[in-house]
């Protein structure tokens, strides 16, 4: 037997229990009411009775639900507390499942359970007792010749019913959770509730007698109307807001009740934290090709497992920059509550070139319902090096291998000169062309550094080719002391002022090496120095040429030379004067010890003003403290609906202010209030610091004054 086949029988046996139960008791009273009114109003009685009857039974069948059919079967251990698996979906089954599934089936095919509900015989008896009792009342009620007497019993007894106040007898709260949270509804006779945003409350009450209308006032102003369902009175609304509520009846109650206080849990938004990189910075490694990232993002109530990436590229460099966006769609793995996103980005595929930069940023959304909430990574942000980078990370070995060769001093290229010159007879021609003119190359970069200190003078205009006839005279010499090594020449680099050439060695060192000096620093050098320095680039000029031409006999004379003047100029002295000097006012001396403060600015310090307090809350405050002083109770719950985040507890502000409504002679409501919104005044400044006590000496200063030692307090 299939399990909807035992869900129909179990509600045919309800409902007719429900019918065999109900019928006879309408029709009995069908049958007082036409002893009593006529047939006219026993008809219409009797047809209501009738269709309550069936409603109810209706009611009462459909109760039985697919739940409630689960719960039965599990009650059977043959079954193995798997009913569940018959109403879930095969393709959403695993194999073992699956199995069990088969097994639970076979077992119903094997021997079905009755579940059908047992005859309540005793309640049966009792109805048709009922019945009985009011058939025998409506043969016995004397028949009355007219309305008259009955139309007054009639108001009499609803006057004394209306007179009565109703009593809450019976109270009973549904919580249902929103589906997206995952948790199982709660109910409970307790008023009072904590739920989540956006839950489900059903309220059903019972008063005694039964008013004519009920509702529940909350006490920012909305309210529940709840509508009469037999002897129950019910309601439902969603929750958004914490609040407190009370209950209103028509009449109203015999004694009002208290207020409920409904909280409501926030769901928070997501969270989303960068695993990797570690930094939000980063800069890209020379030929890298893939950037790993890796997220992780976690909620209170689970996050949806796709994720949005955002990958935003920016090309060209200064004005000339263009940005291309791209979206991409992350699967996330683990746990709803913490998932992990992770991407490895493809730098070829994004066309990305050196200098370019990529920013990534992960959107996740969390899977609140109607409307998710968004939480954004930081941006990630990639630079790839630029060329002039990757080049000098290439060159970086090289250039520290190469660094002693290139950095030579004039001593050094006398010193080689004179070795070339001592193996001139055992090289060819060409070999010693080669050599002298590479000691030639060296004689420039020297000095190309040295005319730096010249504002590169030397090579600032056409130069006619070196001759041996020109003057090599000693420039006069300066007062000199010690302002550099012993050492020959000026060995930290420098650059040559030609535009650069890739692979040149000068160019390279004039951009990666260590520079002493600019060509502003000419302004340093006094005009004799800077004249015995012109007078060794000359002498380096001529001693170039001939080495160049392969002829390192005429250039020793002049390297000579240049070594003699560079001398000088390391020991010269150096003169250090600033560029731009600050430029003050002239003095009017016409204004000068006159005392007059016209045209002069306030130099007075302005304290910033001392922000206001807020009235609302101490007027109140103050007033409460007069047991008869009136508090303005309306401006102080708009103030907390403005300020919730000025207490800790604004509930507790809201229950104390509608315990002061309800009673305003109460001194404890009154102080309990004052209580409440003593976190939210003003906290008034410190003192101020104390002075700090005397030492030794100004003791004894101060005992000489008659001035007593201990500060003031």
């Amino acid at each position: 037997m299939k399990p909807r086949e035992l869900l129909r029988a179990a509600r045919r046996r309800r409902l007719l229990i429900t019918l065999v139960a109900g019928l006879p008791v309408a029709l009995a009273v069908a049958a007082l009411v036409a002893r009593m009114l006529g047939l006219d109003a026993a008809s219409i009685v009797g047809t209501i009775a009738a269709l309550l009857v069936a409603a109810v039974a209706m009611w009462r069948a459909r109760r039985l639900d697919t739940r409630w059919l689960i719960k039965r079967l599990n009650e059977h251990p043959r079954l193995q507390d798997s009913a569940d698996l018959l109403f879930a979906a095969s393709d959403k089954l695993n194999p073992l499942q699956q199995r069990q599934r088969r097994h639970v089936e076979q077992q119903l095919q094997r021997d079905p359970p009755d579940l059908r509900p047992r005859w309540p015989w005793r309640a049966v008896v009792l109805c048709w007792l009922l019945a009985i009792l009011l058939a025998s009342a409506a043969l016995l009620w004397p028949r009355a010749a007219g309305m008259t007497g009955t139309d007054a019993g009639s108001a009499t007894t609803e006057r004394a019913a209306r007179g009565t106040a109703p009593v809450l007898r019976g109270s009973w709260l549904l919580v249902t959770p929103p589906a997206y949270s995952g948790q199982a509804a709660s109910a409970g006779e307790k008023l009072d509730a904590r739920a989540l945003q956006g839950s489900q409350l059903q309220w059903r009450l019972q008063f005694s007698p039964q008013p004519q209308q009920a509702w529940l006032q909350f006490h920012d102003g909305r309210r529940v109307a709840l509508q009469r369902d037999g002897d129950d009175w019910r309601g439902s609304a969603v929750v958004q807001r914490a609040g407190l509520y009370r209950i209103h009846t028509s009449p109203a109650m015999a004694e009002a009740g208290r207020a409920y206080r409904l909280e409501v849990v926030v769901d928070r938004p997501p969270q989303v934290k960068v695993i990797e990189p570690a930094q939000t910075l980063n800069q890209a490694a020379p030929r890298q090709r893939s950037w790993q990232l890796r997220f992780e993002a976690s909620d209170d109530f689970g996050v949806n497992n796709t994720a949005t990436l955002d990958i935003t590229t920016a090309k060209g460099t200064g004005e000339n920059i263009s940005f291309q966006q791209r979206q991409l769609n992350l699967s996330g793995s683990g746990p709803a509550t913490a998932r992990r996103f992770a991407y490895s980005a493809d730098l070829a595929a994004l066309g990305l070139e050196p200098g370019d930069e990529v920013v990534a940023r992960l959107t996740v959304r969390d899977n609140r319902s109607p409307q998710p909430q968004e939480a954004r990574s930081a941006s990630l942000i990639l630079r790839l090096p630029s060329e002039q980078q990757v080049q000098a990370s290439d060159l970086e070995g090289a250039i520290k291998k190469v660094m002693p060769a290139y950095f030579r001093s004039q001593r050094q290229i006398i010193i080689d000169a004179e070795a070339l010159l001592k193996q001139r007879g055992s090289l060819d021609a060409d070999t010693y062309t080669k050599r002298a003119d590479a000691i030639g190359v060296d004689q420039r970069i020297l000095r190309l550094r040295y005319g730096q200190f010249l504002g590169e003078e030397a090579e600032g205009g056409a130069k006619p080719p070196p001759t041996g006839d020109l003057p090599t005279g000693d420039a006069p010499t300066a007062d000199s002391h010690a302002d550099h090594t012993d050492d020959d020449g000026h060995d930290h680099g420098g650059s040559t002022g030609s535009a650069p050439v890739f692979g040149s060695a000068t160019d390279v060192l004039s951009e990666y090496g260590h520079t002493h000096d600019h060509a502003e620093a000419a302004t340093l050098l006094d005009p004799q120095t800077r004249a015995i320095l012109k007078a060794a680039l000359d002498q380096m000029w001529q001693s170039e040429g001939h080495l160049r031409q392969g002829h390192p006999d005429q250039a020793l004379p002049y390297a000579y030379k240049a070594l003699g003047f560079i001398k000088q100029v390391q020991q010269a002295e150096r003169i250090y004067l600033a560029r731009v000097g600050s430029e003050l006012p002239p003095i009017d001396m016409a204004r000068r010890m006159t005392g007059k403060r016209r045209g002069l600015g306030n130099r007075g310090v302005q304290l910033p003003a001392r922000p206001a307090a807020d009235g609302v809350v101490a007027s109140a405050w103050q007033a409460l403290a007069a047991p008869t002083q009136a508090v303005d109770l309306d401006a102080l719950t708009r103030w907390l609906d403005a300020h919730p985040d000025a207490v800790p507890d604004p509930l507790d502000v809201v229950a104390a202010i509608d315990a002061l409504r309800q009673q305003p002679d109460c001194q404890r409501c009154r102080q309990q209030l004052r209580d409440q919104l003593w976190p939210a005044l003003r906290r008034a400044e410190g003192p101020p610091a104390r002075r700090n006590a005397a030492d030794a000496g100004g003791r004894r200063y101060l005992e000489a004054l008659g001035t007593p030692t201990e500060p003031p307090r």
